[in-house]
């Protein structure tokens, strides 16, 4: 106990201090629409390129689902300049990794390398932002290994194919509710030909966001910038980003899900909620910290009525990000104890939610949660990498630079008022999904 209460002091002694000064972040764009982001960190020689395309899984074509992680996998496929595989082998002869992936509203590219390649690194990447070979062997391959990809991630994952089924029913149009790496029977028919089209549209440089960070500066990474990607044509056809919304949801959803194959039933909730928006995040602030006090570990609301004062459940949990473009979803978790019913389990959690819109935020609890995320905040800033994901995201998503260094600062104002008003606006059963994942008796 003494030991903890150091550190909290500790914490609260350096962390104003640690916080005081922003991210050394410098930004501009290119005259052919290309997004540069530069953040300096000199302790060690070592840099960290990403390219970030504004196009995910929500911007594919009605039937194209998958499109756009299938792509990801060929952009590694070779250029008229680069064979296949040969982008990731040059990137671990000079010593560094590479990978890439796909969200709903975005895909990315990256390389961690010593500083002083890093010109090697945007010369091969714009060279795929724009000349990507594709051979007809390549589709059908790497196809073929998307399809064995969701057997393995999906299909044989009971957890996996209810979160799918689940979050297909809590958007009624908008395309989040279409899974990232796609439906089955739309990935078997997708080819080449969707494939480029994807790729002529969304790859080009007014439409990514280039983010550097290590040991560089400014200037060095704009000189090489113009160099490689400043001479690549922009796509002057490409269109403003607009998707399907959402209408109203005026009516709580269910699903029941059974599989053998299910170790632990547990009783899964999500409601849609705001996003981050720029210049507005103060409702997606609150909502972060609902999120830590309602389900963020031994000490939350959840923990201490379902697990400590009743007993009825072994493990509960609630998230939110608001790192989306559209909306998006606050979520709980309870996994019920031994001889506890999913349906005990559901009462349970409604129980344990409307006394705390009686009861309020506990303010020691509040602080200590603020205490907890300035903390890693700080922590943050120790892996560069991690800090070039977190500007590059939120540049994909609607976000800008100054959103992001802001956001601290947001999280540490908000108010318990705050929180409550936050939780009885999003906390509406109407605009939820309620699903229980169970076994199912094998019968002999």
């Amino acid at each position: 106990m003494m030991r903890a209460l150091a550190t909290l002091m500790g914490l609260t002694l350096f962390a104003p201090a640690a916080m005081a000064a922003n991210d050394q972040v410098t930004d501009f764009t290119l005259d052919n629409g290309m997004d540069v982001v530069v953040i300096e960190d000199h302790r060690a020689p070592v840099a960290v390129h990403m390219v970030w395309y504004r196009a995910g899984a929500a911007d594919e074509p009605p039937g194209d689902s998958g499109v756009a992680h299938y792509l990801e996998h060929l952009m590694f496929k070779g250029t008229d300049t680069l064979d296949p595989g040969e982008f990731s082998a040059t990137v671990a002869r000079h010593g560094g990794n590479d990978n890439a992936f796909t969200s709903q509203d975005y895909t990315g590219y990256y390389q961690r390398i010593a500083a002083d390649r890093l010109d090697m690194m945007m010369r091969m990447e714009a060279d795929r932002m724009m000349n990507l070979r594709l051979a007809g062997t390549d589709i059908v391959t790497e196809r073929n290994v998307i399809i064995e990809e969701r057997n393995q991630r999906v299909e044989n994952d009971p957890g996996a194919l209810f979160r799918e089924q689940k979050r297909a029913a809590q958007y009624l149009n908008h395309p989040y509710g279409i899974p990232i790496i796609g439906w089955r029977a739309e990935i078997e028919t997708l080819g080449r030909e969707q494939v480029l089209d994807f790729y002529r549209t969304f790859y080009a440089p007014n439409n990514a966001i280039l983010v550097v960070a290590g040991d560089v500066t400014p200037d060095e990474v704009r000189t090489m910038a113009e160099k490689h990607y400043g001479a690549l044509p922009a796509n002057t056809d490409l269109s403003p980003r607009s998707r399907p919304q959402e209408p109203p949801q005026r009516a709580e959803r269910r699903l029941v899900m059974r599989d053998a194959r299910v170790g632990t039933p547990y009783v899964s909730r999500s409601y849609l909620a705001p996003e981050r928006d720029s210049g507005a995040q103060q409702k997606a602030a609150a909502l972060t910290l609902l999120a830590k006090i309602l389900g963020g570990g031994q000490t939350s609301v959840l923990a201490e009525k379902l697990q400590f004062d009743a007993s009825v459940a072994i493990h509960t949990a609630a998230y939110y990000s608001g790192r989306s473009l559209d909306e998006t979803t606050f979520n709980m978790v309870v996994v019920p104890a031994e001889g506890v019913s999913l349906q005990q389990a559901e009462e349970a959690l409604d129980t344990a939610l409307a006394e705390f819109m009686r009861e309020g935020v506990d303010a020691r609890e509040l602080e200590r949660i603020k205490l907890q995320a300035r903390a890693g905040q700080i922590y943050e800033r120790d892996d560069v990498q991690r800090l070039a994901r977190r500007y590059g995201g939120a540049l994909t998503q609607g976000l800008t630079v100054e959103d992001v260094q802001a956001w601290p600062g947001i999280i540490q104002s908000v108010t318990a008022d705050d929180i409550m008003a936050a939780a009885r606006d999003v906390l509406d059963k109407r605009r939820a999904v309620t699903g229980w994942l169970d076994k199912e008796e094998v019968t002999q």
